[in-house]
């Protein structure tokens, strides 16, 4: 255990230190407070919660006041908001990053909160 704890830190320095593979692409997920996502919208576990299933693998539970999330459940749409608790998110992905990097974990799919700004409809339909 302790192994894979010291292989994990040692993981997630180097991605720190290097964050390009070695053909010169980003591996890194993005840092940003504000966050741009589309995907299939549903119902989530409360009335106010809503979860998204972004194309790009990730997944998020979705919240607004100010957006009528509800009139789109089972649609494809394309969400602009705020991740919740964006500097505590962003140290557990990587964290997720440098376990997957060391073969502790199989998955660094993101997963996080968003508080909804804006919402496009892009589809009536979720992709199948």
């Amino acid at each position: 255990m302790k192994l894979k704890f010291a292989l994990m830190v040692l993981s997630l320095a180097l991605v720190g230190l290097t964050g390009t593979t070695a053909y010169g692409q980003s591996t890194e997920k993005p840092k940003s407070d504000i966050r741009t996502l589309t995907g299939c919208l549903t119902q989530g576990g409360s009335a106010d919660a809503f979860n998204l299933a972004a194309d790009d693998g990730s997944t998020w539970v979705i919240h607004s006041s100010k957006v009528a999330l509800s009139k789109h459940v089972g649609h494809t749409v394309t969400v602009t908001g705020v991740v919740s608790n964006s500097k505590a998110h962003n140290m557990k992905e990587d964290a997720k990053d440098a376990a997957v990097d060391s073969g502790v974990k199989k998955d660094d799919s993101e997963h996080g909160h968003l508080k909804a700004t804006h919402l496009k409809m892009v589809s009536e339909s979720c992709k199948s």
